[in-house]
């Protein structure tokens, strides 16, 4: 592993950097991933952001967006720049399957890799490692980087402090999640200071959706929410042929398994999507519900324990079976 302070010293002259975050990135893996860039290139580093996949329109706001590169679209470019890379950040992930086809070249690299992430059970792939599950977004961890590690706080620019504050808002469901401590609401207040328009972050992420996403939500709650009140749990079940009714792109269904866990009483919700190639789980509990260990167990996933994902390679109806028969074992823990 690095030491700080070679880590330190490597960072002390101008570098070649890859920034890489996880498959189909969320506000906190594009905030964090931008905001570090943003830091970075005022120090005088040649610096490029690699996600593995697309993302949502939604996040393409963000200063410095139009420096990104997507992996699957661009192959060839990114991959001479992971290979003359000296350090790779990798934010917001903890294994390399997390960034599917780019995981062998990242794990070929000879750069030394900068682990920066909020996650269990990380693997050990990386040269130096800042994490902690106690941080409520990645992007916690990349303000906390810059302050107390490199100990440079006047480079918490405008850009810096927007992408920042983006990724703590988004993973914190707008800081309503038990991770919002007052220490997440005094950096939130820090990077207001520095330049970050709150207001204006919150509407460009919210409030910012397309005809067709609206009507696809709509319809899903109208028309795909089931409730299982024996269980204190509900889901939806959307198949590939409704989403391409609706023209869903990327992110359009992000946020739709939080409605379910509005229901008074509803302790898990879970989100059960089919994509062209697998069929995906998104799961959301209250308490101390361990969505994470589901998705695990079952669904080769993980996650947060109230916030976790997973995949099955069973079909749409089939997964939705195994979903309502693992509620089966885990009743007792969901009615308590």
């Amino acid at each position: 592993m690095l030491e700080l302070n070679t880590l330190k010293e490597l960072l002390a002259l101008p570098r070649r950097i890859v920034i890489t975050t996880h498959h189909k990135p969320d506000g906190d893996a594009m905030g964090s991933s931008l905001g570090l860039y943003n830091y970075l290139i005022q120090k005088g580093h040649h610096v490029k952001v690699i996600t593995p996949s697309d993302y949502p329109v939604f996040l393409q706001w963000m200063p410095n967006n139009t420096e990104v590169l997507i992996y699957p679209q661009q192959t060839e470019q990114s991959n001479t720049f992971i290979a003359e890379a000296e350090l790779v950040f990798c934010l917001d992930f903890n294994a390399l399957n997390r960034i599917h086809e780019m995981g062998v070249q990242i794990q070929e690299s000879p750069a030394k890799k900068v682990m920066i992430d909020h996650h269990l059970e990380p693997q050990d792939f990386d040269d130096y490692r800042y994490w902690s599950i106690n941080a409520c977004s990645t992007a916690q961890l990349v303000y906390e980087f810059i302050i107390q590690v490199m100990e440079e706080p006047d480079l918490i620019n405008k850009d810096v402090a927007t992408c920042l504050y983006t990724g703590i808002m988004t993973d914190s469901g707008s800081f309503r999640f038990p991770t919002t401590t007052p220490r997440v609401h005094i950096i939130v207040a820090d990077l207001i200071t520095r330049g970050a328009e709150n207001w204006k972050i919150h509407q460009l992420v919210y409030d910012n959706f397309s005809e067709s996403r609206l009507r696809f939500l709509g319809y899903c709650l109208l028309n795909k929410l089931v409730v299982l009140p024996e269980y204190k749990a509900a889901y939806f079940s959307v198949s590939a042929e409704e989403l391409k009714r609706f023209t869903i792109t990327t992110g359009d269904s992000e946020g739709l398994v939080n409605y379910a866990l509005t229901i008074n009483g509803i302790r898990l919700a879970a989100l059960i999507i089919e994509r062209p190639d697998t069929v995906k789980l998104s799961l959301r509990s209250t308490g101390d519900f361990p969505a994470n260990e589901i998705c695990k167990k079952y669904f080769k996933g993980g996650g947060h324990r109230n916030a976790a994902g997973g995949q099955s390679d069973l079909s749409l109806d089939d997964t939705v079976l195994k979903f309502k028969e693992i509620l089966i074992e885990y009743k007792s823990l969901l009615i308590q």
